[in-house]
């Protein structure tokens, strides 16, 4: 899923989304397109992103929001 598709569907502002992905919290394959880079989002990525933005427009913190959002990302698997 690319950078666009993925801004629609979970409604995160891009530089929100873009912060993830600086903090480590995310690692979009980089597809290279021309003279820049795409990002393509997993559909792991893309449950992370939607479970962290949960938090964060709850009023978590980003850390704390990354911890909640993996906390119940893993207990869904189990």
């Amino acid at each position: 899923m690319q950078t666009s598709e993925l801004l629609k569907k979970v409604d995160i502002p891009r530089h929100k989304l873009y912060y993830l992905e600086q903090k480590g919290y995310i690692r979009p394959k980089r597809l290279p397109k021309g003279d820049i880079e795409a990002r393509e989002y997993s559909q792991e990525d893309y449950q992370k992103i939607e479970a962290i933005w949960h938090f964060l427009k709850r009023g978590f913190k980003h850390k704390v929001a990354y911890q909640k959002a993996m906390e119940k990302l893993n207990h869904k698997q189990n």
